[in-house]
């Protein structure tokens, strides 16, 4: 197929998803439908459209070109003229504000890229992203009686029990067709399949399920997929034992139950993106975060749902931009997470004596470094190809500490997207700078 051709569908995709939604739009004012029901037509019409891309071109850049697309027409159609009434109404006319349909449009792009090839590992997550979750939502807000408390509202027991089974399905037909397996493990897999993505899917909040659902997923498969039966099942029961521990924990280390869980989810994403020893300062900077906000409290709703955001969305964008540009991006990232806890280390210490404050940031940047001195040592050569550059390191840590200390007051409002910009500009800046130096 020729390039201008497949641009010329990935144009005309974007038209069809216009097109859906007018319909949509359309269908709801003659027949009264509701707003959560529009978004999930949409929804469900989209997912279905992402799951042939993979067949529909026979290159991966007119995917990556119709994602940026989609994204700039979801974006306009946030414009609040055009959200309110206009086509943007079919998306954003709930009461709740959500990210979904960003969150979708990024998360199939990103499935597709990380799938590498392999149909089965962008199916699964995107056909259970379309399916599972649509007929959760509308199993919960059509039959749902029973309740647990989320973050932003309220979630059904019977929705979670119909996501849960819906996945358990998909995960078993997709294997079957696509991915033998030995059977024992192909229940195993489509069990925890189906019970990690319930709890992704129980703890979502503003749309981001879009996006760690399918994502989360893909990850969870290409780590764990090819283990024997033992080590799945251990894999399940220390999971569920994380839950338990982490709910029992949960008041003693100020979180709500919701929180507790999305840490649950959190750390153990971290664990399959990368190793432990790249795992551990990530996993720190949710500790740190707890003990910050208990002194320290900004302005925002969600504060433990933002830190994992953040910590989500780094960790997807490094393993993505390594794979991209073909060289690891583990170290930079790891220099990030440090900023990131140096960071909300200040701004715990903010109201302190000036002596205790550089006493405590002094030993938080040490301790750091003593995590990256092991980090760099079990690393192999590969993740550490552009050496252990100390000097960003160092002028990054010391960035994160000196400007929250100086200026606290402006870090209550948006505090974790100030500081994970704050921690991500050294880092990153220092990658793309080796990768110029290395490709010339």
């Amino acid at each position: 197929m020729s390039a201008p051709l497949q641009i010329a569908i990935a144009l005309l995709s974007v038209a069809v998803l216009l097109g859906l939604m007018a319909m949509v739009r359309r269908l709801s004012r003659a027949y009264q439908i509701g707003p959560e029901l529009q978004r999930k037509l949409v929804h469900i019409g989209t997912g279905l459209y992402a799951l042939t891309l993979p067949w529909l071109f026979p290159d991966r850049w007119p995917v990556y070109l119709l994602v940026a697309v989609t994204l700039i027409v979801m974006l306009i159609l946030r414009i609040p003229t055009i959200a309110t009434t206009g086509l943007g109404a079919t998306l954003h006319s709930v009461e709740r504000q959500s990210w979904g349909d960003v969150m979708l449009a990024i998360a199939v792009g990103m499935c597709l890229f990380l799938s590498q090839g392999e149909a089965w590992l962008y199916v699964l997550p995107i056909a259970v992203l379309t399916l599972a979750d649509a007929a959760a939502a509308l199993a919960g807000s059509s039959y749902g009686r029973k309740f647990f408390v989320v973050e932003d509202g309220q979630k059904s027991i019977e929705g979670s029990v119909v996501f849960f089974t819906l996945t358990f399905l998909i995960s078993l037909v997709c294997m079957m067709l696509m991915k033998p397996l030995p059977p024992v493990n192909m229940l195993l897999i489509a069990a925890m399949v189906a019970g990690f993505g319930t709890m992704v899917e129980a703890t979502s909040w503003q749309g981001f399920d879009n996006l760690f659902l399918p994502v989360g997923l893909l990850i969870f498969l290409t780590t764990h997929a090819d283990k024997p039966p033992v080590a799945l099942a251990l894999l399940a029961l220390g999971f569920a034992l994380s839950v338990i521990a982490f709910l029992s924990m949960a008041e003693s280390l100020g979180l709500s139950r919701h929180s507790a869980r999305v840490y649950v989810i959190a750390v153990f994403l971290l664990l399959a993106v990368t190793t432990i020893q790249n795992a551990l300062i990530p996993i720190l900077v949710l500790f740190v975060h707890a003990w910050s906000r208990s002194i320290n409290p900004g302005t925002g709703r969600f504060p433990d749902l933002d830190i994992v955001a953040s910590i989500a969305l780094i960790s997807f964008g490094s393993l993505v931009l390594g794979q991209a540009m073909g060289y690891s991006a583990v170290s930079f990232y790891v220099v990030t997470m440090m900023g990131l806890c140096t960071g909300l280390g200040a701004l715990a210490l903010a109201f302190r004596p000036d002596s205790e404050r550089l006493a405590g940031l002094i030993s938080i940047m040490a301790g750091l470094c003593l995590l990256r001195l092991w980090s760099l040592d079990a690393n192999p050569p590969q993740a550490n190809w552009a050496g252990s550059f100390w000097a960003v390191t160092l002028s990054s840590l010391g960035v994160c500490a000196l400007i929250p200390s100086l200026f606290t007051r402006q870090f209550r409002d948006q505090r974790i997207r100030k500081l994970s910009i704050l921690a991500l500009i050294l880092p990153l800046s220092a990658y793309l700078i080796e990768i110029a130096t290395a490709g010339g």
